[in-house]
C-alpha cells in the first residue's frame, strides 16, 4: 500500500509540470520556465538528487538544502538574466550531478555548513544556466517563477521517494544516486 502512495505522490507532483512542458502554451514564459528543468538530464538529476539527499539528512538540513538550492537558483537566474557568464558553467553543472549523486549514493551527512555551501554553489550554477537561456520575448519573472516551481517540485519528488519508501528500499535510493553520479562523470567527459 505504501508503494501506491509513493507512486500517486510522484504523479501528482510531476503531472502539472509535465503536462505544460510543451512549447507554445503561454507567451509570458511561465511554461518555458517550468519545462527547462525537466528538459535536460543534468538539471533533472541534480534537482531530484537534492531532494533525495535532503531526505537522508537529519534535523534542519532536511529543509535547508532544498531551500538553499532554490534561493541560489533564483539569484543565479537573475545573474544569468543580466548576462553574467560563469567560466566552466557546464562543467560546474556536471560536477553538481556527480557530487549530489555521490552524496545520495553514500548517504553522506556532512556538517550543515558544508552541505549548505555545496548546495548553494550548485544552485547558483544551475540558476545562471537557466537565466542565460531565457527565451526571447519572454518575461524573465514568469520564466523564473516557472523554473523555481519546477525545481521545488523535483526536490519534493526526491524527498517523497526517500521519506515514503520503507527503510528496506534505501539501497534503491543509493543505486539511483550512483547512477546519477555515473551520469555526472559522463557529462564531465563529454
Amino acid at each position: 500500500m505504501k508503494y501506491k502512495n509513493v507512486v500517486y505522490t510522484l504523479a501528482l507532483l510531476l503531472t502539472p509540470a509535465l503536462a505544460f512542458a510543451h512549447p507554445g502554451h503561454d507567451e509570458n514564459g511561465l511554461m518555458a520556465g517550468i519545462s527547462h528543468p525537466l528538459s535536460g538530464i543534468d538539471h533533472l538529476l541534480a534537482m531530484v538528487a537534492v531532494g533525495l539527499w535532503a531526505a537522508q539528512q537529519k534535523g534542519s538540513a532536511r529543509w535547508a538544502l532544498p531551500c538553499t538550492f532554490v534561493g541560489m537558483l533564483l539569484i543565479g537566474g537573475v545573474l544569468g538574466f543580466a548576462g553574467l557568464n560563469v567560466p566552466a558553467l557546464e562543467s560546474g553543472i556536471a560536477a553538481s550531478v556527480l557530487a549530489l549523486g555521490l552524496a545520495v549514493a553514500l548517504a553522506v551527512r556532512p556538517p550543515l555548513a558544508v552541505a549548505v555551501g555545496a548546495t548553494a554553489l550548485f544552485g547558483l550554477f544551475h540558476g545562471v544556466a537557466h537565466g542565460l537561456e531565457l527565451p526571447e520575448m519572454t518575461s524573465p519573472w514568469a520564466y523564473a517563477a516557472g523554473f523555481v516551481a519546477a525545481t521545488a517540485a523535483l526536490h519534493a519528488a526526491g524527498y517523497a521517494v526517500v521519506r515514503f519508501l520503507p527503510q528496506s528500499a534505501s539501497p534503491l535510493v543509493r543505486i539511483a544516486g550512483a547512477a546519477s553520479a555515473a551520469t555526472g562523470v559522463w557529462l564531465m567527459a563529454g
